[in-house]
């Protein structure tokens, strides 16, 4: 028997074994300067849950009630989506809603935000299945028409920092054309702390998070139940929304670009970084209509290719010590030079940055490492599953790549071990109107359009 047919099995006999996942209830309790979320999930037989959430606060930051009816609906969303992490344990075929009511586009949104963004966990484990058949949602619906809510609004922008070159790129550009935002994390992380002192910002204009993940998850998960990525960024996405709700901000401001639309799988439609895609905003924009709260949430850079943004961030030094995409070094502030995302961000910077300096970045040279050669293959695409990681398409990472090796060659650097392996084996030519390129998909509000204007001007002439 294959090992794909074994996980298939499993997954299954999971699905059957423990059919019900329930969302009994959401609590939101407010002291001073901080305010917790708890969320009670259930897997009748199983285990129960009680994961929580904290935001640290000032009070006089509050513009709108932490628990009217408006912002318990945001709440009451972020534990739908907070339920991901504990439903995929056993997948179970149905997800009853104790605490809420859903109306059908609700449900369908649910629906496809459970499907797409367990993509890649789905592909992993074997778990063959489509968006209606995935799971059922039971809801009572909803029993009148949802009045839009009345709050205070301000002109203030919420921008999430993750600490890597997006969130910094986008940071600089608000921060030149004087737009007040105030920065959103999710567990600190000295990056994303550095990421916004560089930007001009102060720590107390830092609205930070503790979100924590129920122990008994993890136990689960060391007895061998079902395991992987979930859409985290749709977790981001509700919890910046009830942020903004609460300051009364109109706008949510992301740092996604146009290459988190490519598929990981060539060929079929599994993509990793499904809660950052374009799809994804568009329904999560609609969704918050739905709801009747007016914001603003879109991404400032969805016009841009990863290789755009390396070419901007690359005009940034303030931020290049102290930048981190590395999941698996996060805690720790560093890059671990094994993964894909590291190998992915040393190459993208490399047509922009100069050798030693890009090599100081990292701490090594990591296009000399052999042992990377298996994840760089997958991602130029010379292998057909491009690395589960948020990492750019590869048609701009080849165009990175023949472009610096182009200026190797030119400067008389021999090339490092993958280097020469790509130029052997792609006898291409570096796309540069990919630098020049401008995606129309986007949701950008006028008001922003400077910002835009000021990135699109640099990397098209650079």
């Amino acid at each position: 028997m294959e090992t794909g047919d074994f996980m298939q099995i499993e997954a299954n006999e999971f699905r059957q074994s423990y059919p019900r996942f329930l969302y009994r209830d959401f609590t939101i309790e407010q002291s001073e300067g901080e305010i917790l979320l708890t969320f009670h999930f259930e897997i009748p037989g199983l285990a129960t849950f009680s994961p929580s959430t904290k935001i640290f606060i000032e009070d006089e930051r509050l513009l709108n009630p932490v628990d009217d009816a408006a912002a318990k609906s945001l709440v009451f969303s972020l534990g739908m989506t907070e339920a991901v992490s504990y439903f995929k344990a056993v997948c179970p075929q149905t997800l009853e809603v104790l605490c809420g009511s859903l109306s059908k586009e609700e449900i369908s949104f649910w629906k496809k935000l459970y499907f797409g963004g367990l993509g890649e966990f789905l592909y992993r484990n074997g778990l063959e299945t489509d968006e209606e058949s995935f799971i059922e949602i039971q809801a009572k619906s909803p029993v009148e028409k949802r009045d839009n809510p009345q709050f205070h609004k301000t002109d203030l922008a919420i921008l999430p920092i993750g600490g890597g070159k997006d969130s910094a790129v986008t940071a600089e550009l608000l921060k030149r054309q004087k737009i007040p935002s105030l920065y959103f994390t999710v567990n600190d992380q000295k990056a994303r702390k550095d990421t916004v002192l560089a930007s001009g910002g102060s720590e107390k204009d830092i609205l930070r998070t503790e979100r924590g993940i129920d122990p008994k998850l993890l136990e689960l998960n060391r007895e061998g139940f079902l395991n992987g990525h979930t859409p985290f960024s749709a977790i981001v996405a509700f919890l910046s929304a009830y942020i903004a709700y609460l300051t009364g901000a109109t706008y949510i401001v992301l740092s996604n670009e146009s290459s988190a639309n490519e598929s990981n799988i060539q060929g079929a439609s599994v993509n990793h970084q499904y809660s950052k895609s374009y799809e994804f905003e568009k329904d999560f924009r609609q969704y918050l209509f739905h709801l009747g709260v007016d914001m603003e949430y879109f991404s400032l850079l969805r016009p841009f290719h990863e290789l755009q943004i390396a070419s901007f961030f690359s005009s940034l030094p303030q931020y290049h010590a102290i930048f981190r995409s590395c999941n698996a070094g996060s805690k720790k502030n560093i890059w671990c030079g094994a993964c894909a995302k590291c190998l992915f961000v040393y190459c993208i910077l490399s047509p922009f940055i100069e050798k030693e300096e890009l090599d100081k970045i990292f701490g090594e040279n990591l296009a000399e490492k052999k042992e990377l050669l298996p994840i760089f293959r997958g991602l130029v695409g010379f292998d057909p599953v491009k690395p589960f990681e948020c990492v750019g398409t590869i048609a701009e990472l080849k165009t990175a790549l023949h472009m610096t090796i182009q200026n190797y060659r030119k400067k008389g650097i021999s090339l490092p071990y993958l280097f020469d392996f790509f130029a052997k084996e792609d006898k291409g030519k570096p796309n540069l109107h990919l630098l020049s390129d401008f995606n129309q998909e986007n949701a950008i509000p006028e008001r922003f359009l400077p910002c835009v204007k000021e990135m699109y001007t640099y990397v098209s002439k650079n």
